[in-house]
């Protein structure tokens, strides 16, 4: 396994993992704890939006998970604001900080007052997708027979996540659906599947995207341990 590329809020790594493993360590994303806003009282609230949509759309500003998370851990948010103006989720204050401070909530008129209290609390994705931190998906790396002119121009051009290289009489290349149908249209018996793939890990920004894989891995060898465990 090979790291190509690694900030906070991505990552992508180079594996020979088989497509059963990698797509279990995809769906194990929504199985990782993660602190998000669960509960929200609204005092008052004289903008345009209804209680229920203004409460959907607060229960979607994802806070970040600093420090070690435990299925007791809590947070809690409070805003006050009068018109005019827009509402932010950076106006929320509390023991616990929204990721993005710049993200629209409502909008209220001259004389228009807004007073909110949110809870947050621990839960999966398996209950509510706001408690997802991030997406992990693949794709196929390509092995395509070099000689032909065109064929090589098409690789040449390609940006794709890692560099493209020689092995032998193939390129093994990172290539778009676009490039793939060029190079088909051309001879579609010069290009295939390789046996390795590129994982992505992008996070929403609750967890970093490094720690999103380790925890999904982590999460996936807990349960194979239960499931072993139910076996004996």
């Amino acid at each position: 396994m090979e790291i190509i590329n690694k900030t906070p809020e991505k990552m992508v790594v180079r594996t020979s993992m088989n497509y059963s493993l990698l797509n279990a360590i995809r769906r194990s994303v929504e199985e990782i704890p993660v602190l998000a806003i669960d509960e929200v009282e609204i005092f008052k609230n004289d903008s345009a939006l209804y209680d229920e949509v203004l409460a959907h759309r607060i229960g979607l500003v994802p806070i970040k998970n600093d420090g070690k998370i435990s299925a007791k851990s809590t947070g809690t948010l409070s805003l006050k604001k009068s018109g005019p103006g827009k509402v932010y989720s950076g106006d929320f204050k509390g023991d616990v900080k929204v990721v993005y401070n710049s993200i629209p909530l409502t909008i209220l008129e001259k004389d228009q007052e807004i007073e909110i209290v949110a809870s947050a609390n621990v839960g999966t994705g398996l209950e509510h997708t706001k408690y997802v931190p991030g997406l992990i998906y693949y794709k196929n790396l390509f092995e395509v027979k070099s000689g032909n002119s065109k064929i090589e121009g098409i690789i040449q051009h390609s940006s794709g996540a890692i560099k493209n290289e020689k092995k032998g009489t193939k390129w093994v290349c990172d290539l778009n659906d676009h490039q793939v149908d060029e190079i088909k249209k051309i001879d579609k018996e010069s290009i295939s599947d390789s046996n390795e793939f590129l994982l992505f890990v992008e996070s929403f920004g609750m967890i970093d995207a490094e720690k999103i894989f380790s925890k999904a891995i982590e999460t996936l060898q807990n349960n194979l341990e239960a499931f072993e465990g139910q076996l004996k």
